[in-house]
């Protein structure tokens, strides 16, 4: 396989992921962010931790989508992430179900 090859496999895999990602995040609650991965969870815990003077966070997570091109299976039951590192979490807009509008509305 020549590096173009590889180049244009990555690119298409990248691809591939946007798309699921975009077919997928309204299904979920919580963005998430590590130092190492991006995740899509409907539930987030985040606890500071000291061991020996040393700050970390133990993010745990049910129900999540991980942005990994590299995995066969990105839709985990539970996730653990202990880390160093800054965590960021935000939680997603979700639009109101309005029954006034739409195809059947008045």
């Amino acid at each position: 396989m020549s590096a173009e090859d590889l180049e244009k496999y990555e690119t298409d895999m990248e691809l591939s992921l946007y798309r699921e990602y975009r077919d997928i995040v309204s299904q979920f609650s919580y963005v998430v962010e590590t130092e190492r991965r991006f995740y899509l969870a409907n539930s987030v815990d985040v606890a500071v931790r000291n061991a020996d003077g040393e700050v970390y966070f133990e993010v745990t997570m049910s129900d999540a989508w991980v942005w990994d091109m590299y995995r066969p299976a990105r839709f985990v039951k539970n996730v653990r992430v202990v880390t160093f590192k800054d965590v960021n979490v935000e939680e997603l807009e979700k639009p109101d179900l309005r029954l006034d509008e739409g195809p059947f509305s008045g």
